[in-house]
């Protein structure tokens, strides 16, 4: 069954239009309850990506890589720690700074209750 070219097109556009969920999301070592945290404008890809890393041997923090490889990946759980909302205003695309935000609070929040971080 050959889908027609204008049905393409349509869920071309669609996908265009699709914006991935953003935000926080946390790497837990569940042994030490030590977070490594990162912000992302795709959630799903970034942690995918963070996984893939990590499997390889070649995440770039050093410490959670090595804690990974040593422990194994079913001593840590990957967490999605809050989503950040799109505005209804279309001309803004930059995110940047909202997310450093959410990850600061989220740094002093997770500090008051005595968490490390990588």
């Amino acid at each position: 069954m050959k889908m027609s070219s204008e049905k393409k097109k349509e869920l071309q556009a669609q996908y265009k239009l699709m914006k991935p969920d953003m935000g926080l999301f946390a790497v837990i070592n569940k042994n030490n309850a030590k977070y490594y945290l990162e912000t992302t404008s795709n959630l799903k890809g970034k942690i995918n990506s963070t996984k893939f890393k990590l499997n390889a041997g070649g995440h770039p923090n050093k410490e959670l890589q090595k804690d990974w490889q040593e422990l194994g990946a079913n001593k840590f759980e990957i967490k999605i720690l809050e989503q950040i909302e799109y505005e209804e205003d279309e001309s803004k695309t930059d995110y940047a700074d909202d997310l450093e935000l959410v990850k600061m609070i989220w740094i002093e929040k997770l500090s008051k209750a005595s968490n490390q971080f990588y």
